[in-house]
């Protein structure tokens, strides 16, 4: 795995998208609309961040350091006239450092985060696929982002719970910190069943 930084602007929010997840966004601030701009235009993605409620926005601090790679893959202009996009995880990424540009843009210094190792099998995440898909079927603004989704997919599954699970964000970087998956698999199991 290489060890160089990449520069990637930050987009801070209070939900967030893991890799291989899927999501809607409204983008209406300016110095937003130019970081999606600019990501289309160069081929590029921005990382999505978590916020962190008690850090000191002065100092960048309101942004935790474990993020998500996205990249656009769709947009549109909406009935309101905001930008609506749609983006796709890739893979987590570590934020080192960061500065902020004149129009408030934030660009953190970051580093590849090593994907989750977890050698466990598809039925060790009964019943927690079957009530994946029951909320798939239930709500088609969420079943629409995934043509092809991956219930077989232990991880895919743990992932996608930690995104629509009220789980606090200094909770998630936990779970995203350890070396594989199962601390947040026994964690999602218990509020599942």
């Amino acid at each position: 795995m290489a060890t160089s930084t990449l520069s990637l602007p930050l987009f801070p929010l209070s939900a967030h998208v893991l890799p291989g997840g899927v999501m809607s966004l409204r983008i209406f601030e300016p110095r937003y609309v130019r970081m999606v701009k600019e990501a289309c235009a160069n081929g590029t993605g921005f990382a999505i961040c978590m916020l962190n409620a008690q850090g000191d926005k002065s100092n960048n601090q309101h942004i935790y350091p474990l993020g998500t790679y996205v990249t656009v893959e769709d947009f549109d202009l909406l009935d309101d006239g905001l930008l609506g996009i749609t983006v796709k995880g890739h893979r987590c990424i570590r934020i080192e450092s960061i500065t902020t540009e004149e129009d408030g843009l934030r660009i953190g210094q970051c580093r590849w985060q090593d994907n989750w190792k977890c050698a466990i099998d598809a039925e060790t995440i009964t019943p927690m696929d079957a009530r994946l898909r029951e909320i798939f079927e239930k709500y088609p603004e969420v079943k629409n982002l995934y043509p092809s989704p991956e219930f077989d997919n232990p991880i895919w599954v743990i992932y996608r719970w930690l995104e629509l699970l009220p789980v606090n964000a200094e909770q998630k970087q936990a779970f995203l910190e350890e070396k594989d998956c199962r601390t947040a698999l026994e964690f999602l199991s218990q509020l599942v069943e």
